[in-house]
């Protein structure tokens, strides 16, 4: 111990005194009221997570790219004289979420194959985890 305490002068709380046993008693009771507070907002935080997703809504930002989108970007990128800054603009996208879902050739990445799984219907085992990860 450091011999370091807390000591509330004036106020609602001005009967704490960690220096004391009885000010380390209540100072104790309110942490761990606090942290069963805590546990208590995680869990119906998780509780609504999991009602919303019953309910079939996901959460997260909205994707941006969506499959015909995706292969606009694929046709255009797969003519070597294309701008990727060009293509973009032309779909209201950036850069960045282009080349997140097509490689500079016009062949589409992970993110790109799963949008395409995704909307096609095909939902393998292997692409779950890529569907709930959203990108803008």
């Amino acid at each position: 111990m450091r011999g370091i305490g807390l000591k509330v002068l004036t106020g609602a709380g001005a009967q704490i005194d960690t220096t004391t046993a009885n000010g380390r008693l209540a100072f104790g009771i309110f942490a761990a009221f606090a942290e069963f507070e805590r546990e208590l907002i995680a869990e119906r935080t998780q509780a609504g997570l999991a009602a919303s997703r019953a309910r079939g809504r996901l959460g997260g930002r909205p994707r941006k790219m969506d499959r015909a989108m995706l292969t606009m970007a694929m046709a255009a990128l797969s003519d070597p004289k294309a701008v990727t800054a060009d293509v973009a603009k032309r779909l209201g996208i950036t850069t960045t979420t282009l080349y997140t879902y097509v490689n500079g050739d016009g062949s589409p990445k992970a993110a790109g194959t799963a949008l395409l799984r995704t909307e096609t219907g095909d939902e393998s085992p292997d692409n779950t985890a890529s569907t709930v990860q959203r990108s803008a």
